[in-house]
């Protein structure tokens, strides 16, 4: 499968698991730090809107700081309730508008930002294997927007659900999900993951 299939796919998956969310939910913290559940969402489905055009449009009304373009495409999404948004979500699962950069970095971002929301909550993303192990594969070369490079520098990562693996020295091993929030900087999935490199990777997230 190529990343777009994956990506349609993997957005349908988390749209399925985040139907069950309670309302009273929604407000609490997600696993991004400074989001709420709902911010989340909202950037998830702002993000899967944007293509290169409309980027570099706001870009442009956002003085060409990146972070400040985020933010204002986040709140103009958050207006959305997130019944609305989690509908959304699966509306726009074939769409292959994405951000400028690969495709394959929208994957990771839908399988990221979906467990930010279903992690903390006890909720399962029944993630497609094949689309868990190519998100894994892009994260363990990225460094600009995530900082996975650094991150796991000196590190072996096996997974114990999945053929997969990266890396050279101590170890952290554990399911494949948890290895790749781990990676992405998300703390809480730490606990999930053993082996002598963890406190290593705990020190850097």
């Amino acid at each position: 499968m190529d990343a777009f299939s994956h990506i349609e796919a993997e957005r349908l998956r988390v749209a399925d698991a985040l139907e069950g969310v309670a309302e009273h939910q929604w407000p609490l913290q997600s696993l991004s730090v400074g989001w709420s559940n709902h911010f989340t969402l909202a950037h998830l489905v702002g993000s899967s809107q944007v293509n290169f055009p409309k980027a570099m449009r706001a870009m442009a009304a956002s003085g060409f700081n990146f972070g400040r373009m985020v933010n204002k495409l986040n709140v103009q999404a958050a207006q959305t309730p997130s019944a609305q948004l989690v509908t959304k979500l699966r509306e726009l699962a074939p769409s292959h508008d994405h951000p400028p950069g690969p495709a394959v970095a929208q994957l990771l971002e839908v399988v990221v930002h979906g467990e930010d929301i279903a992690y903390p909550l006890g909720v399962r993303i029944d993630h497609d294997d094949a689309a868990l192990v190519a998100a894994a594969n892009y994260a363990k070369k990225e460094q600009m927007f995530v900082g996975v490079r650094k991150r796991i520098a000196g590190l072996r990562l096996q997974a114990t659900d999945l053929d997969w693996s990266a890396g050279e020295g101590a170890l952290v091993e554990g399911p494949l999900r948890s290895l790749v929030l781990a990676m992405c900087g998300r703390n809480a999935a730490l606990d999930a993951l053993s082996g002598p490199g963890v406190a290593v990777l705990r020190r850097r997230v």
